[in-house]
């Protein structure tokens, strides 16, 4: 399990720029929203294949890219007030080293501590970075509005991909996205009077409270590609980092492509995950740790080869740090209902389909967990007893409507643990060694090193599946198993990249 870690440096930034400031909250915003003559005070429109002119008032105009057709207008590197981003002629956005949302207004929500600041995008809009310390980050009362549409993603990508470059297996080309909001988290003091001490390293950026419905914006039909970086060991940014987040939140139809660390981990908080999919990530799919008790649902995991040796796992759920006392961890508790994991062919034991420790307590429901024949890691880990006390002895169902298909069910070093857990009594309707029906898209393209197939066949539609909204009122109702129920379920298509021949990343 990762520390939270980013960093202020960046050693391929485009150019400095300043912090740029409107009165407060609400008032105006920076630029012309999607008026194309930025400042030329004409509203030209240039020709197709054509930079801008220049670029809207607030952000600087650090030259051109793509062979010179589009013009690079970069975002100051402290928002506070409003900065709004809009599809314009001629124009990419870029972010260059730490770029932050605002100020960290503290633990509670009627704090007048700080400055808000609030990053609103607009559908199809396109922002790059150029190096590992380039990243977004989203501080504690402020908020990012990045809604896109089936038709329209947003895109955050890297500078070899809008120049070209990037390739099916590029990685670790930028930093990533941070939110930080008030909600509970393992590392904070939750009995009165709260006081977090969740820090993003290498920052001032802090994160934790003890609002659980706190609200750091949306994120929907969003893109984050070639992203994650290793700072040192053990500290990478991941394509999306959610740390103290809120139920307010909200985040859905959202892809990690190809991050060098995990697609999405999450730090605490209670919020909420909808139609999520993450292909291509170097180490974990969705990984949690410090206490986080929200839900996801509809998640797509397709995971490349190993690089590497060290654990990963399509799933990595971790509670408090073991250095907490147990009996005061404030336990992780996610929810997870109709994912569907597709495994690598793993050359060790380390690199499980589902992993986890820590005494984390999971609800799993509809689940499809498979992994490329010759795997010799296991559909499934319970690494410690601390996790096998918490699934055995949960008050709320911990397995229901599994379906697992890999050479090896359960990981070797962990294997009596892991059948213990799996076989209890209280779970219903599991499969350990089911034979795979999945299948790729019928027009699906090929990745390097990595399994595409994700939609259910046969085997996995006659599982009965349970109702998810009887275990979790934010899920929705349905009667499968697995992410994507048959050919006919396309809620994956349009807004991502590198699933489908027609929409290469």
């Amino acid at each position: 399990m990762k520390t939270l870690l980013v960093t202020a440096a960046s050693a391929l930034a485009l150019a400095a720029c300043g912090s740029a400031e409107v009165a407060s909250p609400g008032e105006g915003n920076f630029g012309n929203g999607g008026n194309n003559g930025g400042n030329n005070g004409g509203g030209n429109t240039p020709a197709p294949g054509t930079p801008a002119a220049d670029c809207p008032t607030g952000l600087a105009n650090v030259g051109t890219i793509a062979n010179g057709s589009l013009r690079v207008c970069q975002l100051p590197q402290q928002i506070l007030g409003n900065l709004s981003l809009a599809v314009r002629a001629g124009t990419i956005y870029s972010i260059s080293g730490r770029t932050e949302v605002g100020t960290d207004r503290g633990i509670d929500p009627a704090s007048t501590t700080g400055t808000q600041g609030i990053l609103t995008i607009e559908p199809g809009v396109k922002i790059f970075a150029s190096s590992g310390g380039d990243y977004l980050l989203v501080n504690r009362g402020s908020q990012i509005y990045a809604e896109g549409t089936s038709t329209k993603p947003i895109i955050f990508t890297s500078r070899q991909d809008v120049e070209g470059t990037a390739t099916a297996t590029s990685q670790g080309q930028w930093g990533g996205i941070v939110l930080a909001g008030r909600a509970p988290q393992a590392n904070c003091q939750l009995t009165a009077p709260v006081t977090c001490t969740g820090q993003v390293e290498g920052t001032n950026a802090f994160y934790g409270g003890n609002t659980a419905t706190d609200n750091s914006g949306r994120l929907r039909y969003v893109q984050i590609k070639y992203s994650g970086f290793e700072i040192s060991t053990g500290n990478e940014l991941q394509a999306l980092t959610l740390a103290g987040v809120g139920s307010g939140t909200v985040l859905e139809y959202i892809q990690s492509y190809n991050s060098s660390d995990d697609g999405i981990e999450i730090f605490g908080g209670n919020a909420n995950l909808k139609h999520i999919v993450i292909n291509g990530a170097d180490d974990d799919g969705l990984d949690t740790d410090t206490g986080w008790r929200g839900g996801a649902q509809f998640g797509i995991v397709t995971q490349r080869a190993p690089n590497s040796t060290s654990r990963s796992a399509g799933f990595e759920f971790s509670s408090a740090p073991s250095s907490t006392p147990y009996a005061s961890r404030y336990l992780s508790q996610p929810k997870i209902a109709n994912w569907t994991l597709v495994g690598r062919n793993a050359p060790t034991d380390a690199h499980t389909v589902m992993h986890f420790d820590t005494g984390t307590n999971p609800t799993l429901i509809n689940i499809v967990a498979t992994s490329t024949t010759g795997s010799v890691a296991g559909c499934f880990d319970i690494a410690d007893a601390d996790t096998q006390t918490s699934f055995d002895g949960g008050t709320t169902p911990s397995l229901r409507s599994i379906y697992m298909s890999c050479s090896v069910s359960y990981r070797p070093a962990n294997v009596a643990r892991s059948t213990a857990v799996f076989t209890n009594a209280r779970n219903t309707n599991v499969t350990a060694a089911g034979t795979s029906t999945l299948t790729a898209p019928a027009s699906g393209t090929t990745i390097a090193n990595q399994n595409l197939a994700f939609i259910n066949g046969a085997n996995e539609n006659a599982v009965t599946a349970i109702d998810p909204k009887t275990v979790y009122s934010f899920f929705d109702s349905v009667n499968y198993i697995g992410a994507v129920r048959n050919a006919q379920d396309t809620w994956w298509q349009g807004w991502t990249c590198g699933l489908t021949a027609g929409s290469p990343c």
